[in-house]
Parts: structure tokens; sequence; C-alpha cells
């Protein structure tokens, strides 16, 4: 636990204020929006509505560890006899990661025995690949964080590939009114989730202290929110899109 000034200290609590309340409000939206879709596309909001109302519990769980870690002394923040609890994050993605793939391949109106097996693919590689993250994450030793960061790059790498190639089709032979969209969808998760590495790195690169600590904290934030909350929006977007067609699209099944 670093000292941090009233300013780091403050910024990081901030962070996680506004990604509770972003959350909350997202999952609000998202579950309203239940009413304004066909029903075969009502399970991927119920899941995307999943996602943030799980995560804005564990920024809230966050946001009280934070505060109980730390005390004011002198004009800066030193740590508390209470540690910060770092493994809600992981507790979060551990659920929250593998569901924001499945929400996608569910807007997507594959068959249904197409939407299991790439739902179950994608989401038990996502577990695996945020289960390697924590020891890493929690492990003093740079070298320990390399190895353990690097480890959980294979299965990112290989879900970005059944993303672009594996889905290539799929996207293609979506209704032209929301083809773009899940497209988009499909580069936001991407992108944001490249961010993730960014930060998770920052520590085994030279900065370290407080500045480090704020990085990660901020930045985690950020992405989750864009991750969690933006794609949402995304989401619902197209469920909205493909609810305007007067006929169901047609359920497509991909070759694997």
């Amino acid at each position: 636990m670093e000292t941090l000034s009233i300013g780091q200290y403050s910024l990081i609590f901030n962070a996680f204020s506004f990604g509770f309340a972003t959350l909350a409000a997202a999952t609000l939206f998202f579950w309203l929006s239940i009413g304004q879709v066909k029903p075969q596309y009502k399970t991927a909001l119920v899941v995307t509505g999943l996602v943030t109302f799980i995560a804005a519990y564990h920024y809230f769980r966050i946001g009280q560890s934070w505060n109980d870690a730390y005390v004011l002394v002198d004009g800066v923040y030193v740590a508390s006899e209470k540690v910060f609890n770092s493994a809600y994050r992981y507790v979060d993605w551990l659920l929250t990661v593998p569901l924001l793939l499945v929400e996608l391949i569910l807007v997507m109106s594959l068959s249904r025995s197409e939407t299991v097996s790439r739902a179950t693919s994608l989401g038990l590689a996502a577990l695996l690949m945020v289960a390697l993250g924590y020891p890493g994450e929690v492990s003093d030793a740079n070298g320990t964080r390399w190895v353990f960061g690097l480890l959980s790059m294979i299965p990112f790498l290989w879900i970005v590939y059944q993303l672009y190639a594996g889905l290539s089709k799929a996207i293609s032979n979506q209704p032209e009114n929301a083809r773009g969209l899940v497209s988009t969808a499909r580069n936001v998760t991407v992108a944001s989730w490249c961010f993730y590495p960014v930060v998770y790195f920052a520590g085994a690169i030279g900065i370290e202290g407080a500045t480090a600590t704020v990085i990660v904290e901020v930045g985690y934030t950020i992405a989750d929110i864009i991750a969690k909350a933006g794609f949402g929006v995304l989401i619902v977007m197209i469920a909205m899109r493909k609810s305007e067609n007067p006929s169901d699209q047609k359920t497509l099944t991909v070759p694997s």
C-alpha cells in the first residue's frame, strides 16, 4: 500500500464512484429497454443488464474497501490496518467478461447449436484469461507479473481471432440496418480489452509507487465503463435495429 497525496486518493475514489454510478444507471437503461425489442433479443438485453449490475455492485464494494484502506495523516493518505481488496475486481471479471461475449453472440441470432457452441468456447476462454492474469496482478515480483500476463494473452488472442475470423461470415449476414453496429460492437470489445494489458503491465515496466496505483485503478475503471456500459449501449441499439425489420432474421449457421 503506497502513500498517496490527497489529489491521488481523491482521483481514485472519484473514479470508483463514477464507475458505480455509470454502471448502475446503465443497468436500469438496459433492463427498461427489454420491452422495446423482439422476444428473441430480450435475453441479450437481460444479460447486458446483468453484466453492468454485477459490475456496479463490485464497484460499490471496491469503493468501500478503498475508503477503509487509507487514513489521512499529516496531509497525506497512508495505509490503515485494513488492506484494499483488489480481488473484488477479478471476481467481477470472472463473472462479467464471459457474459460480455455471450451477449454479443445472443444478439446475432445464430442457430441454437451455433449460439451454444460459440458462447461456451468463448466464455471458457475468457474465464481462463482472467484466471491466468490474477496471480501476476497480486504478485510483487515483476517476473511473475510478466509470466502470468503473457500466459493470459494466449486465450485473449484466441478470442480476438474468433471474433474476427470465426464470426466474420455471421456479421456479414446480419441485416443491413444492424450490420455496421454489430461490427462496431466487436471492434469496441477488442479495443477496450486491449487497454487492460496496457494497465496490467504498467507496474512491470518501471512505473512504481503511487503513480502506478493511480494508473492501475483509474485505468481499469475507464476500461470497465467502456467495455460494459458503452458496449451494452451498442447491444441495445443492435437489438432495436433488428427489431425494426418486418420479418424475423433467418437464423445463421456459421461453419466452425
